[in-house]
């Protein structure tokens, strides 16, 4: 008898209803009474999972009603109706055979666990319904990322992992090296790539090399940055979506992020309804509407200055004042978004004194052409400029932050070697499946986080 999946099972439910079937999976809980048991069965390939009923009927009726929640097993039933809900699948038992057992002191007992707890016992939190809806979506969004830009034909170009640059210059970043720690410092020449190298923190530089070959491209993977930081949205170890456009200025890059925003959005949103169900209940309500927002609005524009205009306006509102040329708070971007625009709202035009030494200085002297998207609900969600495509105005940037051009030769080369207008932006993977399971904490929309002083797996 051929082995249905539980997605085969919901998919075909009308058609399979008086048919006999097989499954394999997990039982996820057992209730007993005398004569009957249920069982809270999955697989993992549906969110709505079926019950399995037995009684005295079915073979070996003392083991099967011994099961241990945690076992994995298979079964062999009839599909019939439902009278608690229709569109939920269950199957009378003819026979359960136990495949792998599970000890009674197994973790997951049904109740509710704090998702601290579970972060303890991250290999098994994925059988849980909470991690089971989040690694779900986290699945689809990424299927999605990869569809939208293949279905416009980028490229998808694999960055490097090891580099000797740090193209954010921030300096914290994961030392990549052979050499005892005595030695590090005496001849670096020595050393396996004989130089200073480390664990990337992006793929844009090596990704711009390739958007000067193929004209649209981009990047999907991990990225990693040593910052000591225990905060809900910080890991070392993070992914990154990065495309680069050739041809390309600033407000057509922002163009492209809301139209690529929104369509990750609404393909979770289509393909993933029995997840987000659950996550809005989980998280209190809102989620689903937050997103079904975001598909359908039209993402507003301002202007740095006049961002900090708006929010200045504003009186004796923020605990941190809203200040010319210089960054915004958390509580500036949910005011943008929640209360003035209703939107997502890109702020372009930055001040150039706080921003990377790539982005398109501007006329003014001041700004650089760099965008930010906010969106209600998170705040900053994407980040992009359109790159300094001049030379002498790249190389005099560079020399201002004391950035060495004989090693950075190269990127500077792509500015005399048929450069062009280009532009690209940067989303964190996490950062986008916070926003989009409603689940506010990194450590859990990562199968296994690395955070400081944490890497048990």
């Amino acid at each position: 008898m051929e082995v249905l999946t539980t997605k085969d099972l919901k998919d075909r439910l009308a058609q399979l209803q008086g048919e006999e079937i097989c499954l394999q999976g997990w039982i996820r809980n057992h209730r007993r009474q005398k004569n009957i048991g249920f069982i809270d069965f999955y697989d993992g390939t549906c969110f709505k999972n079926p019950q399995v009923v037995y009684d005295e009927t079915i073979a070996d009726f003392e083991k099967v009603s011994a099961l241990h929640v945690g076992a994995a097993i298979t079964v062999v039933g009839k599909v019939v109706p439902s009278y608690k809900d229709p569109t939920t699948p269950e199957v009378q038992a003819r026979v359960i055979t136990l495949e792998g057992d599970c000890p009674e002191d197994y973790p997951l007992q049904p109740k509710r666990h704090s998702v601290e707890f579970l972060r303890e016992i991250a290999y098994l939190r994925p059988r849980t319904r909470l991690f089971q809806a989040v690694f779900r979506i986290r699945s689809v969004a990424a299927m999605a990322i990869h569809t939208y830009f293949q279905d416009r034909d980028y490229v998808y170009v694999h960055t490097p992992l090891i580099t000797s640059n740090d193209a954010e210059g921030a300096g914290n970043t994961f030392t990549v090296t052979t050499l005892p720690a005595d030695k590090r410092a005496e001849d670096p020449s020595q050393d396996f790539f004989g130089k200073p190298t480390s664990l990337a923190v992006t793929g844009q530089l090596e990704g711009e090399t390739f958007a000067m070959a193929f004209s649209k491209i981009y990047t999907f993977g991990p990225t990693f940055r040593a910052e000591n930081s225990n905060t809900k949205t910080h890991a070392a170890e993070f992914w990154m979506i990065e495309p680069e456009i050739a041809f390309c200025d600033l407000n057509q890059l922002m163009d492209i992020e809301e139209e690529f925003l929104k369509f990750i959005v609404q393909t979770v949103l289509d393909k993933c309804p029995d997840e987000l169900q659950f996550l809005d209940k989980f998280t209190g309500g809102g989620l689903i509407e937050k997103l079904q927002g975001l598909a359908t609005s039209k993402c507003a524009r301002v202007t740095h200055d006049e961002a900090i205009t708006i929010l200045r306006e504003v009186k004796d509102r923020f605990q941190f004042e809203p200040k010319y040329g210089e960054d915004t708070a958390k509580e500036h971007e949910k005011y943008l978004t929640e209360e003035y625009f209703h939107s997502p709202v890109f702020v372009y035009n930055w001040p150039k004194d706080i921003k990377a030494f790539y982005m398109y200085q501007n006329d003014d002297g001041k700004t650089v052409a760099a965008v930010d998207l906010l969106v209600p609900g998170s705040g900053e969600l994407m980040g992009g400029s359109q790159r300094e495509d001049r030379y002498d105005r790249l190389a005099a940037r560079m020399d201002e932050l004391n950035i060495s051009k004989d090693a950075m030769y190269w990127y500077l080369n792509l500015r005399r070697f048929g450069g062009c207008t280009h532009a690209g932006f940067g989303m964190g993977f996490e950062r986008l499946l916070i926003y989009l399971t409603g689940v506010d904490n990194i450590r859990d929309v990562i199968p296994y986080a690395r955070t400081p002083m944490n890497c048990e797996f």
